[in-house]
């Protein structure tokens, strides 16, 4: 991957910082966005030791101006995008008679708006490019349901379905969309949500971002629109 570039968003912990890691070990130069940019520092230096290029963006991806700009800086400062991860996400677990309207435009916002935005002016220079890889993180919340998450249900399930659309419209572009179904990872948002899960039973996210690496490694000639990649003993998904 030496002289591509990832923009990789909510990259400053959990699987977005896993993902940075996996790919600039690979070569690839790294932006590196964030709604809490302070939690940013100790990252950049450790992909800096690659000997890759680097950045980092303060970003609301639900909010279209910054997503906007945060590409357009991206190709100023870069010279290129070959890939985009989706990955930053917001929930808020409470029954629908106790979740607030600002809470559910919060979360569909981050999850769904996000990505739409960016995966819209990220595809503008793509298609330019000839080629490119756009990643949609997911969950097995598109796939299933548990009570007191409607707004992240909504989200999820959302993403996928626009992650497929993406994928039939773009590929004859050159640009490859992957929604990656997610199982339960060790990551502190799971936690504080479900604090009734065993850590032990879920995946580390740096396996996920290894599955993830595997899939934007292939040929050109072959992709990948959707992967799964669940925890063995982890059941949110059969």
């Amino acid at each position: 991957m030496r002289g591509k570039t990832a923009f990789i968003t909510g990259a400053a912990s959990g699987l977005g910082a896993a993902l940075a890691d996996a790919l600039a070990a690979e070569g690839a130069d790294i932006v590196a966005a964030d709604i809490h940019p302070a939690a940013l520092r100790d990252l950049l230096p450790r992909l800096r030791a690659h000997g890759v290029r680097t950045d980092a963006v303060e970003l609301d991806a639900g909010d279209p101006a910054q997503a906007h700009e945060a590409i357009e800086r991206t190709l100023d400062r870069m010279g290129r995008l070959d890939i985009l991860v989706n990955n930053a996400g917001a929930d808020v677990t409470l029954p629908i008679d106790e979740l607030r309207e600002e809470d559910w435009l919060r979360v569909i916002g981050a999850n769904l708006n996000g990505p739409f935005l960016l995966s819209k002016y990220a595809a503008l220079h793509m298609r330019r490019q000839g080629a490119g890889d756009i990643v949609n993180i997911v969950s097995t919340a598109a796939r299933r349901a548990w009570p007191q998450a409607s707004a992240w249900h909504a989200s999820k399930w959302g993403l996928l379905g626009m992650s497929h659309a993406l994928h039939a419209e773009l590929r004859p572009h050159g640009i490859r969309v992957t929604a990656v179904v997610a199982g339960g990872m060790r990551t502190p948002p799971l936690g504080d949500g479900f604090p009734e899960l065993d850590p032990n039973v879920l995946q580390d996210p740096a396996d996920v971002a290894q599955a993830i690496l595997g899939a934007l490694l292939l040929p050109r000639a072959s992709m990948v629109p959707e992967l799964t990649v669940l925890p063995v003993r982890e059941t949110s998904w059969p």
